[in-house]
């Protein structure tokens, strides 16, 4: 592709874009991974999942990983972007599937350093949880709260952090030399 390595972060609301406007910053590349984070669990997933299966090029390699995103990065380095739909999934598996906030940690602190070590641009997708309404039960905050944490981590690292609002992008941080 010839263009330097980037990390770039798209956040918005639900249905706010994020994950048409990631597609289309990766629609460029000769070679394209796209790291699915969502399990099939209920009919309105496996909808979701059909939708967006359909919604992206059928020459895109396609890996399912629900937990392990850094073992995945790591893999398929070799690809000049990686796009990781979502992180938002990603938090939930990882929060339902273990209770220990230092293995939460570990875990977070293993995507970050694969993100920075690997030669492949990487697109993250994550939902924007902070304006909205405070959830009424326990495990809704403590999910709000690390995907919060988990999003200014990798903002943080990344090259460009975009916001979608009504299917626009607002560029928050860095410059995104092509966006559609």
């Amino acid at each position: 592709m010839g263009i330097p390595k980037q990390i770039t972060l798209v956040l918005g609301g639900v249905r706010s874009g994020k994950s048409g406007f990631a597609q289309q910053l990766a629609m460029d590349a000769l070679s394209v991974c796209y790291i699915a984070t969502a399990q099939a669990t209920d009919a309105e997933m496996q909808l979701k999942i059909a939708r967006h299966q359909q919604e992206r090029p059928r020459q895109w390699h396609t890996i399912e990983e629900p937990l392990d995103i850094d073992r995945a990065l790591i893999q398929n380095d070799h690809f000049d972007i990686l796009l990781v739909d979502c992180l938002t999934v990603f938090a939930s598996n990882l929060l339902l599937a273990e209770e220990d906030a230092a293995v939460r940690e570990l875990t977070t602190n293993k995507l970050c350093q694969a993100l920075t070590a690997g030669r492949s641009s990487v697109v993250l997708v994550s939902n924007e949880v902070g304006s909205g309404v405070v959830p009424p039960y326990p495990l809704g905050r403590a999910y709000r709260d690390f995907l919060g944490e988990l999003n200014q981590r990798v903002a943080a690292i990344a090259d460009n952090v975009v916001l979608m609002v009504a299917g626009l992008p607002l560029v928050l941080k860095g410059k995104l030399e092509h966006h559609p």
